[in-house]
Order: structure tokens, then sequence, then C-alpha cells
């Protein structure tokens, strides 16, 4: 474990009984000042994970080292992490000032230190002039805050968040991710956070760790995940994706030709940029945001077909199309909403081309 890896977790296995098997040999490393995302479903283990992190659950094999020390048989409150729950935890009976300073009392903190840190704590989350109200006085949002600055007055190496905005609505979740990053990176401490949310995870981690059925799929920084997704399951996960059946029938030098199962009897065999091996079944896969929509045929060499379309959903911002080939397969394609009246002139049945660039598309091996 070099300098720059807080945590070290491998070969960690979890089982529950006989029959759940939570967390399945699972190794990686999160870095010093990172801001490390575990990403999933619901039971991918994710959560698990973060718990044996926390000392909460026993690994049945493997090792975790925080800071390099082994963390076998050590108990959560001796390790250099804290946590904030899903529920916040926070003791509706004590003001905002008594609830951060909790942790240092318990520990015996001489008194002029806990005022100090606690102002700090405070300080850091905003709520300075929020002291002396009581949990039921404050949003949502404010609650979330106190529950971070008691995680944070005991200056841990390690900050672990379980899903730690999901009972915020929509906007006050947005607005809340952003704090959180601004406030990882002025204490300069590592944050792990589980989440199901792909738009959460992108928007704040530097990397992220995709999770599925306690196996750790990739790791990746976001724009690495969302763009080359090394399995089926990651490219369907991160964002929305059109994926197709393929069968590899010719290897070139740093490119692969593939026949496209349901769309192949309208766009023939397709070559695709790929540097890595590939034989046999694969997917084919594009963003809908990189399908292009127009009445005419595109003149310029790229992957296209026709297709019906069956609906227009509009959110404002874009708009979703989605369409039918004549063979049956799906497409969806994302248009940006420039103006008001940017997409009016695509309505339900219209016939379009379809198409994409062949350097757009995605090879998924596994």
């Amino acid at each position: 474990m070099d300098d720059s890896t807080i945590i070290s977790v491998r070969d960690v296995t979890k089982r529950f009984g006989s029959s759940v098997l939570a967390v399945n040999r699972v190794s990686l490393d999160i870095k010093r000042g990172e801001f490390f995302a575990l990403l999933g479903p619901s039971g991918c283990g994710k959560t698990t994970l973060l718990r044996i992190l926390a000392g909460f659950e026993t690994p049945s094999e493997g090792q975790v080292l925080i800071d390099g020390d082994e963390m076998e048989g050590v108990e959560p409150n001796k390790r250099p992490v804290n946590m904030v729950f899903q529920s916040y935890a926070v003791f509706p009976h004590m003001t905002v000032k008594q609830n951060v300073a909790y942790g240092l009392r318990v520990t015996r903190t001489p008194k002029a230190e806990i005022e100090q840190r606690v102002q700090q704590s405070l300080a850091r989350v905003q709520l300075e002039e929020m002291a002396e109200r009581k949990p039921d006085q404050l949003s949502g949002g404010q609650r979330q805050r106190v529950a971070l600055a008691r995680a944070l007055v005991k200056s841990p190496k390690v900050l672990l968040l379980d899903e730690p905005l999901s009972a915020l609505d929509a906007k006050l979740r947005e607005q809340m991710q952003i704090e959180l990053v601004h406030l990882q990176q002025s204490v300069g401490i590592t944050f792990v956070i589980v989440t199901h949310d792909q738009n959460e995870a992108l928007s704040m981690a530097d990397r992220i760790a995709v999770m599925n059925r306690g196996d750790v799929l990739q790791v990746a920084t976001p724009t690495e995940l969302y763009e080359y997704p090394n399995c089926r399951f990651v490219a369907d996960f991160i964002g929305k994706m059109n994926l197709f059946d393929g069968q590899v029938v010719g290897v070139r030098e740093k490119q692969v030709v593939v026949r496209a199962g349901a769309i192949a009897s309208q766009i023939g065999d397709i070559t695709i940029p790929f540097a890595d091996q590939a034989e046999g079944e694969v997917g084919i896969a594009i963003r809908p945001e990189k399908v292009r929509l127009n009445k005419l045929e595109p003149k310029e060499e790229t992957i296209r077909l026709q297709a019906k379309v069956k609906e227009v959903v509009y959110y404002g911002n874009e708009s979703h199309v989605f369409l039918q080939t004549e063979s049956g397969a799906a497409i969806t394609a994302d248009m940006k909403n420039s103006s008001r009246h940017a997409h009016a002139g695509i309505v339900k049945d219209d016939v379009l081309w379809v198409s994409w660039l062949a350097e757009d598309t995605l090879v998924l091996t596994s």
C-alpha cells in the first residue's frame, strides 16, 4: 500500500448465512483526498462494503487496511473513519451545537477544545447561526449538514456516507451535491459515498466503483465510465444506452467488423474502431445523445437506417424520441431543445433516418 492510498480492500468477501453472498472477492484502492463513490442497484453489496470499512460488519474473508493499518478486530470507534447514515441519526432532544459536540464529549475532550472544534465544524457547513435550534426547527438539508458537522468534528481521515441525499427532494439534492463536493475539497479528507443514483455519482465523485451482485465490475473516473464502459451492465446502468446484440465477423488492425443482430438487415456489417480483442458474440451500444435524426438520408459516411417515431417525450431542456425499426428494434434519441419549438417537426408515426458515427459506437465484449 503506497502513500497515496488511504484505504486498501483486498479480496474481501461477505456472506450472510449459507445462501447470501453480499460481497464477492472485492479488491480496490481508494486514494487520499479523493471523493470515491460505490454505485449500484439495491442489493448489489455497496452498503455492506461501506459497513465493512466502518467496522459494523466483519468480512468473511479478505483484508481491509486504512492508512496502512490492518482493521481486523478494530472496533468502529477506534477506526480513523466516521459515518453519516441515510437517516442522519440526529438526536431530536439536543440542539444543533449539542449534536455536533456529542462525540467529543463521549471521548472526554476538554471543554475549551470542544467549543473551538464545534464552532469550526458549524462554520464549515454554514450553520453557526442555528447552533441553538433543535432538529425539528431545521429543513432536511440543514439536518443533513448537522450530521456532516458531527462527523467532521472528530477530524476523521475518511468520511463514509450512506445514501446521504436520498431523503431530500430533487432540487435540494442537486444543491447539496455541489455543497458536498465543496466541503470535501475544503476539508481535504477522503469521502466515500454509497449511492444508487448514477447522476449523483457522476456529478460528485473523482472515481466510481460500479457494483452488481456483490462484484465490482469497473472502477474508473466518471468520464471513463460513461464513454468507455467495460461491460453491458455498466453501459446500461450509467446513463441511457441503445444496446444491440452483435456478432464479430472480422477483425482488422484496431478495428472490428460486426453484424448487429436486429438491425443488420438495414445497416449491413459495420466497421468500428476497437483496439482490444473481440470474437464471437458482443454488444453494440450507442448513447442516445449521439444519435441524429433527419427526414432526408444523411450523405456523410455514417451508420444509418430508417425507423418510425413511436413517441416524443418533452422534458423542457430536451426531448426523448422513441423509435422502432422495421425489424422491431427499439432506438432512443435525445434531442436538445434550443428553442420552444426546436423539435415541433418531429411527431408520432414519422419515418426518419436514424444515424450515428462509427467512432461513437461501443463494442462490449462482456
